[in-house]
């Protein structure tokens, strides 16, 4: 973590706090990957801590790139430096709550960035995730962590445990039958407080202007990919794994063990599988000469 916060300061003029939990969000973005839901829960943070509320210190860190022209992607890495700013100017806040978007992520950041990573956001929208390797790279740095039970979290949830890993959300099959009798996200909306003054945030009468209107209105109106009615778990959750991490003991406890349970993720095994499963090839002995 030493290592990554010089690197942010040097390299990106970043000053954030080693001692805090890094919460680190290492995605394309998309909006099934669900990195609104991140920033939801960041603004939510924000409002507690301006509301004077004390909670574990927390450096937020995302990165990932999008695709050229997926303005919805574009608005939310906008909406990820806006709140950066929002947090930094606030006196109470800029103490306990940081958020960076890495520039220009590659693999050389994230020789860094996966090693410093305390808590993993895995939270794409159950049945949506294909697989996912970010989340077995985080496991094996020691990584814990917070996610839906979608693509590989499945697997890893089976190897490290529950009491290793924050699961929350619905499953794939509630949001199937969710999406089938029709939901509608203004009846969460109605019901959390919480949820309502975040998006009244993100509104044209807020703090940003009308700037991220359409992303209100994309959550209000439809919300395709769950934040909504997944929103007071995840808040919920968050709060238990900030919990949980001042407890250095049981945070180590649960490093260790997802590093030493992650040995089912290798390569060798997975294209062994590949081979066998899917490519139908056959194992080609070879015997070495003297």
């Amino acid at each position: 973590k030493q290592i990554l916060a010089a690197w942010l300061g040097r390299c990106h003029g970043f000053a954030i706090d080693p001692e805090s939990m890094f919460d680190v969000q290492i995605k394309r973005i998309h909006e099934y990957k669900r990195q609104l839901l991140n920033l939801l829960h960041v603004i939510a943070l924000y409002h507690r801590i301006a509301d004077g509320a004390d909670t574990t210190p927390r450096t937020v860190i995302l990165a990932g790139k999008a695709a050229p022209s997926y303005h919805t992607a574009k608005l939310i890495i906008k909406l990820a430096h806006s709140i950066a700013t929002l947090v930094l100017k606030h006196p109470r806040a800029s103490k306990l709550l940081q958020i960076v978007f890495v520039p220009n992520y590659d693999v050389s950041s994230a020789e860094l960035l996966f090693p410093a990573t305390n808590l993993s956001e895995q939270i794409s929208t159950a049945g949506l995730e294909a697989s996912g390797t970010g989340n077995m790279k985080a496991v094996l740095n020691g990584g814990v962590i917070i996610g839906t039970l979608d693509g590989a979290n499945v697997e890893i949830d089976e190897h490290v445990g529950r009491d290793n890993i924050f699961i929350f959300g619905r499953t794939a099959e509630q949001v199937t039958s969710m999406r089938a009798s029709g939901y509608d996200p203004r009846r969460f909306i109605a019901e959390n407080a919480e949820l309502r003054r975040v998006l009244d945030t993100l509104g044209s009468g807020g703090p940003f202007g009308d700037l991220f209107q359409p992303l209100h209105d994309i959550l209000s109106n439809g919300d395709h990919y769950f934040h909504c009615a997944d929103f007071a778990a995840y808040m919920e959750t968050q709060t238990r794994a900030a919990e949980v991490y001042t407890q250095r003991d049981q945070w180590t406890k649960m490093s260790i063990m997802n590093t030493a349970r992650s040995g089912f993720f290798s390569a060798d095994r997975t294209i062994a599988e590949y081979a066998k499963d899917i490519w139908k090839a056959v194992p080609l002995k070879i015997t070495l000469g003297e």
